[in-house]
């Protein structure tokens, strides 16, 4: 097995990226997968949420793709916004130094907005299936120069009823090209899936290293329904969690909780489906910087968002879906650390229990409520822990974005300005080479192009009086 990145091959511009981002060496998921990969083989992969596979596939895409190349050449499925989003940035930042040009498409956000990013050039694209379709039969998608395709999170899809339009899709695709499916498990229609649309896939399996139970301490506390906001108000003084996510059943619980929470000063804020798409891309974001301690939501943000150090689930809803409930734990205990889950029941819950107990072979174990003196031993921690400044993350693609400046142009389509023409203008400046040009963004009557390696201020002033194909455009940085 190849513990290095540098063993696979791989062009320097994504090496670049690659160590820049901080990815030392290669998890086992990215080992098995990446060398067959780029040898265009159709995988099947089994492997557990958080093991590292978004840049398993994400690497040898950004390695095989053409720049030159204005069609989309990847597709990428995935069951949620949120997830396509994140993979569209883990791509974005993969890509960074070969300017890959990563599109999500996704529902409850403008169609025309999508459509005209999708006539620029846009080398993968990654989106949820229902939106997917849409740009397929509307004709804004073309997919005929699409050579690889990845179905993400299969079983989830399966879940959520998109299995159906995941085959209308694939009908529409060409023959000719590369499929891999990654999921947990692999139930029946996801294998029939694989069977039908892939040929001779090679099969990768990820053991999962320990059982969630060595990782995860599961705790289960029984409550009336009008003890259950104390109960939680107390759990969160005892245990004084650094970051801590707070799962309801439904939005008007989530309201419910958030309200009561900020009613008592904690940093706290909410995430479900009835939010708009961009507000919950915004609390996520926050939340995973460290700037607030308590997230409530639904199982909305239990799929595919990877917060690092949630150090405790808190379920005020017990789930109903006994996947959800390996799904919510396991957004704490990620990356080698040790997590804890507590779920509060009430006396008509136990149906819920006994499925999710049998689903996960493990019996939760039963403690009581914190008692008074405990709580009020607790308080003065909890109070200066919520009332401290919080201390933030910093983003993994900060130190990757520093050294970038995105520049404006007032010209694009119109002017017959393509991509090329930029590179070429720009890399003629004395000090300026090819590699330090990032991603390129031209519409109709205005362009964007990233800047690399601290050369921005050099390129602006010196674009202020050169042409770009004998039009003088005006220059000036873009703002965030």
């Amino acid at each position: 097995m190849h513990t290095h990145f540098k063993d696979y091959n791989l062009s320097n511009e994504i090496l670049r990226a690659l160590n820049d981002l901080h990815y030392s060496e290669p998890t086992e998921v990215q080992q098995k997968v990446i060398p067959n990969a780029l040898q265009n083989r159709d995988l099947v992969v089994k492997s557990q949420t958080g093991s590292g596979k978004t840049a398993a596939f994400a690497i040898p895409l950004c390695e095989k793709v053409e720049w030159l190349e204005n069609k989309p050449q990847a597709l990428i499925l995935t069951p949620t916004r949120e997830l396509a989003q994140q993979i569209k940035e883990d791509i974005t930042n993969i890509g960074r130094f070969k300017r890959i040009k990563a599109t999500a498409i996704y529902g409850k956000q403008p169609f025309n907005k999508q459509k005209l990013e999708l006539k620029q050039k846009s080398h993968i694209v990654v989106g949820t299936p229902g939106r997917v379709m849409d740009h397929i039969s509307k004709g804004t998608l073309i997919v005929d120069e699409i050579t690889y395709l990845v179905v993400d999170e299969a079983d989830e899809m399966l879940n959520m009823g998109f299995i159906d339009q995941v085959e209308e899709i694939i009908e529409t695709l060409p023959k000719k090209r590369v499929t891999s499916v990654y999921s947990a498990t692999l139930p029946k229609d996801v294998e029939n899936l694989c069977h039908q649309y892939m040929s001779e896939p090679t099969h990768i399996e990820i053991k999962a290293k320990d059982n969630v139970s060595d990782r995860i301490e599961q705790y289960l506390i029984e409550v009336s329904k009008q003890e259950k906001f104390a109960v939680l108000q107390d759990i969160t003084i005892t245990e004084n969690p650094d970051s801590c996510l707070i799962f309801c059943r439904t939005q008007e619980q989530v309201d419910y909780v958030t309200k009561q929470l900020k009613k008592l000063n904690y940093p706290c804020d909410k995430i479900h489906g009835g939010l708009d798409q961009d507000d919950r891309f915004s609390v996520m974001k926050a939340f995973k910087r460290g700037e607030f301690r308590y997230l409530v939501a639904t199982d909305v943000a239990a799929r595919g968002i990877d917060v690092e150090n949630v150090s405790l689930v808190l379920n005020y809803d017990i789930p109903m879906e006994k996947e959800s409930y390996v799904h919510r734990i396991g957004r704490t205990g990620r990356a080698g650390k040790k997590g804890k889950a507590i779920t509060l029941i009430t006396p008509y819950e136990e149906k819920f229990l006994s499925d999710i107990e049998e689903y996960i072979d493990f019996t939760l174990k039963k403690i009581n409520p914190p008692i008074k003196t405990e709580v009020d031993k607790m308080r003065t921690a909890f109070k200066q822990k919520i009332e401290a400044e919080p201390d933030l993350k910093i983003d993994k693609s900060a130190q990757l974005n520093q050294s970038i400046m995105k520049l404006y142009f007032n010209g694009g389509k119109k002017k017959k300005i393509r991509a090329v023409d930029f590179v070429g203008t720009i890399s003629r400046i004395d000090g300026v080479e090819s590699e330090d040009i990032g991603i390129i963004t031209i519409e109709q009557n205005l362009s964007y192009v990233e800047i690399l390696n601290g050369k921005g201020p050099l390129v602006l002033k010196e674009m202020k009086h050169t042409t770009v194909k004998g039009k003088q455009l005006k220059v000036h940085e873009a703002k965030k």
